[in-house]
């Protein structure tokens, strides 16, 4: 019985477990905060320019089963600025971050053309591959 114990402390111990656990309640905020972004302050600019004032109300009957297409409209515009929102808060500011570290990465090695490993700059044959390198 110890030992699972044990194992499962070390289950809960992990970084990774830790990580995903902050990663939902920081998105779960984040949707939150998004639904708030749109539905108090997008929507009524939307909705001044073409003049409904909530799109969740917006619904059409056929045969008596009522179609609720605003919450789409809803849902969609919550997307695309939480796409938005990932795109230029994270995914932007991390490629710049990769390309610095790219670009300052050791001056002193070179790919292999042939076989595309890490060999010293000064070296004229790939001591991987064998290749013999241009000067």
């Amino acid at each position: 019985m110890t030992g699972i114990v044990k194992e499962f402390k070390e289950f809960i111990a992990r970084g990774n477990l830790v990580d995903l656990a902050v990663a939902v309640v920081i998105g779960t905020a984040f949707a939150a905060l998004v639904q708030s972004l749109v539905e108090d302050l997008v929507t009524p600019v939307i909705a001044a320019v073409f003049g409904q004032p909530d799109f969740s109300n917006l619904v059409f009957t056929i045969n008596g089963s009522a179609f609720s297409y605003g919450n789409f409209i809803n849902a969609v515009i919550t997307f695309v600025l939480v796409a938005a929102a990932v795109f230029f808060l994270i995914v932007k500011p991390m490629n710049l971050f990769q390309q610095r570290v790219k670009r300052g990465e050791d001056p002193d090695v070179k790919d292999c053309p042939e076989c595309l490993s890490e060999i010293p700059q000064a070296a004229t044959r790939c001591a991987h591959c064998t290749t013999k390198l241009a000067a």
